[in-house]
């Protein structure tokens, strides 16, 4: 089936070229970048309050837990990669083509609360960032946020590749600030490594699962799914079983490179919450802004290198954020906005509230409304997961390329468990 017309897919389908015939290693080159712009989506403001609870509450007990949403996500991101490339359609493309329109709609409003809610993360995260370095009051900085339109302006001038390649370096500043973190800090490697195994106590203990719950309910994007699904149509794809199966696979490697590299992150902010809080007897650590003030006396100039590395988590969420609110409006309506004028939009709906809330509450207002971003993203998860793996199981949509049975299979479970703890994190968040 042919894609619907996208003003996204007519500027970029196809505007990153494959070498048909060279060595795996320069095609594995081309196909290098999706997955970044995806990993960004599973470090926000979000993922970090959950791991730094985690980690000063229960040491790196929870380690396992961040490694068992990574491979979920990893297998989720999968099935976006073989739906983009087997089907040329992105996810919001094929519920429109395969859904009634009222479905269709529906779907199309639940993914667009889902995207103001992560920006409202982002517009957070960046605020607290531009407090802890330049003690920019957090109203203001929320404010300043709403100018970042003129940023994914620029950098959409330069051509998908730049964009890619200014995503991953910033995902190097990021890498290179827990990096360093870590190596202050001195954690304790042999519990990590027994942090990897899940432990029983992660079940029985109502704030240990509580916590749990919270970390997998933050770590998979719903927007990630549908960009990713339009991003991997970036690359020269030849319209045949052949290269299909191999940009598959080379996608694929992309993107699970790139999550691993998420994994990193996410389980050092947890690592350096338990080798600083949990080990000086700090187990309530929850608060972002809280966690980089009290590392000063444990590790020195870290609170400011885990300033910079928000700050740069905020600004690279900002620019996947726009991208995906492009494909779901473009995808789901046929409708077509200027990107600044879509941009502004977007970030008007996350800063509006923000700044109500915090110049209300004040600091913990901001915390209260992080957590309730991810709530929203987390209500809205299963519209993402259930008809990316209907779809990707459906050989009518797939073609040859409609998932084995064992990846069938593992979908559904990877979905099932996604969908129970997302609920088990709502009815916590409500009733306790």
């Amino acid at each position: 089936m042919q894609a619907p017309h996208s003003a996204f897919a007519a500027l970029a389908q196809g505007s990153v070229s494959v070498p048909g015939n060279a060595p795996w290693w320069r095609r594995f080159f081309a196909f290098i970048g999706p997955g970044y712009l995806i990993a960004v989506g599973y470090m926000d403001p979000g993922n970090w309050a959950t791991d730094i609870g985690g980690g000063s509450a229960f040491g790196y007990m929870l380690l396992s837990v961040v490694l068992a949403a990574s491979v979920m996500a990893m297998l989720l991101q999968a099935l976006s990669v073989r739906l983009g490339v087997a089907a040329r359609l992105d996810l919001a493309q094929a519920c429109r083509a395969f859904y009634p329109r009222p479905v269709s709609i529906g779907l199309w409003i639940l993914c667009e609360i889902a995207i103001v809610a992560c920006d409202l993360a982002e517009v957070l995260g960046t605020a607290i960032a531009l407090q802890l370095l330049f003690h920019l009051p957090l109203l203001w900085g929320v404010i300043v946020t709403a100018f970042d339109v003129f940023l994914i302006l620029a950098l959409q001038r330069f051509g998908f590749r730049k964009l890619e390649a200014v995503i991953i370096a910033l995902l190097m500043v990021i890498a290179g600030c827990f990096a360093f973190e870590l190596a202050i800090a001195g954690p304790n490697w042999m519990q990590a490594a027994v942090g990897l195994v899940p432990s029983q106590q992660i079940i029985t203990d109502p704030k240990a699962l509580y916590l749990a719950i919270g970390i997998l309910g933050a770590t998979v994007m719903p927007h990630n799914l549908y960009l990713h699904s339009a991003l991997v149509q970036t690359r020269t794809i030849a319209d045949d079983d052949h290269a299909k199966a191999q940009a598959i696979g080379l996608a694929t490697l992309d993107s699970t490179i790139a999550l691993f590299f998420a994994f990193f992150i996410n389980a050092a902010i947890l690592m350096l919450a338990a080798a600083t809080f949990h080990r000086a007897g700090r187990t309530e650590i929850a608060d972002i802004s809280q966690a980089s003030d009290l590392l000063t006396p444990f590790v020195g100039v870290a609170s400011t290198v885990f300033a910079v590395a928000l700050l740069a988590s905020g600004q690279n969420s900002t620019v996947t954020g726009t991208l995906a609110g492009q494909i779901v409006m473009e995808g789901f309506l046929d409708l077509r906005l200027p990107v600044w004028l879509r941009r502004l939009v977007t970030r008007l709906l996350a800063v509006v509230p923000a700044a109500i809330i915090v110049a209300a509450k004040g600091d913990r207002g901001a915390t209260e409304l992080l957590i309730l971003s991810q709530v929203i993203l987390s209500l809205q998860l299963p519209f993402a997961v259930v008809p990316l793996v209907s779809f990707t199981n459906r050989r009518e949509v797939m073609g040859r390329f409609a998932n084995p049975r064992w990846l069938a299979c593992a979908a559904w479970v990877a979905t099932g468990l996604i969908v129970v703890l997302n609920a088990a994190l709502l009815w916590n968040l409500v009733y306790h």
